[in-house]
C-alpha cells in the first residue's frame, strides 16, 4: 500500500514518485515507467520539455494498473507564455499521455529567458496560471501548482490567483535544505516536492551518508529518501536500472532516528540551489 499526503484541496498524492527527467523517449522511459508501475510506484512525474510524455502515457495505459489509480504529474513549459498557448499545451499533453486529466500540472520554471526583462515573468505566469485554473476547474486537471519558484516569485501570483499552488517542486536533498523557502510554502498551504532529492548523484560521495549507510546496512539513496519523507518532502527518484527503482521504493520501510537525522541536516553545501532569475532557457 502506498502511502499519501494531502493536498490542500483534499487530494491525495503519493508520497514517493518516479521522475522521468532524461528518461529518453521510447524504450528507455516506457521500460522504466512500466518497471515502476510493476514494482508499486503509483506516482509518475514528467514535464512537456522532457519529451517523454509518449512513453509515459503508453506505459501507462499498457501497465494494466487501473488509471484512477496512478497519480499523474506533468509540467507547462517556458515557450508557453500566453492563456491561450498554454490551454492548447495542456490538451496537446493530454493526448501524448493518452489520458483525459493530469492529476497535478505545474508551471515548470517561474522566470524563463524570454521573460526576464522588465519582469515581464509577472504578466507571463498570470496567463499561464489563468489557463491552468480553467483547466483546473474543467476537470482536466486535479491540482495546480509550481517549480522552481521563489518567494519573490509566489507573491505576485498570489494576488492574482482564484486558486492558490497546492505544490512547489524545488531542488532538496541533504546539504540542501532550503529553509526559509520550504517555511514560506507551508505557511501558504503548498506541499514541497524534492527533485534531485540524490543530489544530482553527489550524495552518493558524501561521508556522512556513506557512515550512515554501512551503519542501517542501507543505500545512501535510500537514506537520502528516506531523509526527505522525515521531513515531510516528496522525492521524486529517477532511474532506469530496475534494482534502484525496486530499492528506492523501500524506504517506507524504515524510520531514521533523531540524532542521525539530525547528522544529515548538518550536511553542508551538497550542492547549488538553481537560480531561476538568470535562466538561459
Amino acid at each position: 500500500m502506498v502511502e499519501t499526503y494531502s493536498l490542500s484541496n483534499g487530494t491525495t498524492i503519493p508520497k514517493i514518485g518516479f521522475g522521468t527527467w532524461q528518461l529518453e523517449e521510447g524504450e528507455v522511459a516506457y521500460q522504466s515507467v512500466l518497471k515502476a508501475l510493476e514494482y508499486g510506484y503509483r506516482h509518475v512525474d514528467t514535464a512537456q520539455i522532457y519529451g517523454n510524455e509518449k512513453s509515459v502515457g503508453q506505459a501507462i495505459v499498457d501497465s494494466g494498473v487501473d488509471r484512477e489509480a496512478i497519480f499523474l504529474t506533468t509540467k507547462v513549459w517556458n515557450d508557453k507564455g500566453t492563456y491561450e498557448e498554454t490551454l492548447a499545451s495542456i490538451d496537446e499533453s493530454l493526448a501524448k499521455l493518452q489520458t483525459d486529466y493530469v492529476d497535478l500540472l505545474l508551471i515548470h520554471w517561474p522566470n524563463p529567458a524570454e521573460f526576464q526583462a522588465d519582469d515581464a515573468w509577472k504578466e507571463r505566469n498570470a496567463q499561464v496560471w489563468r489557463a491552468m485554473e480553467e483547466a483546473y476547474q474543467a476537470g482536466k486537471v486535479k491540482a495546480i501548482g509550481v517549480s522552481n519558484f521563489l518567494r519573490h516569485h509566489l507573491e505576485p501570483l498570489f494576488q492574482t490567483a482564484q486558486v492558490k499552488p497546492m505544490v512547489n517542486q524545488i531542488k532538496l536533498c541533504p546539504g540542501l535544505p532550503q529553509e526559509d523557502l520550504v517555511d514560506f510554502c507551508r505557511q501558504h498551504g503548498m506541499l514541497l516536492e524534492a527533485y534531485s532529492p540524490l543530489g544530482k548523484g553527489a550524495a552518493f560521495s558524501n561521508e556522512t551518508l556513506k557512515q550512515l549507510a554501512d551503519k542501517y546496512d542501507t543505500t545512501i539513496a535510500q537514506l537520502a529518501l528516506k531523509w526527505s519523507l522525515q521531513h515531510g518532502f516528496l522525492p521524486l527518484p529517477r532511474s532506469q536500472t530496475p534494482a534502484n527503482i525496486k530499492s528506492n521504493l523501500e524506504i517506507l520501510d524504515f524510520d531514521l532516528p533523531a540524532e542521525d537525522l539530525s547528522k544529515m541536516d548538518q550536511i553542508k553545501d551538497l550542492v547549488e540551489a538553481p537560480d531561476p532569475d538568470h535562466a538561459d532557457f
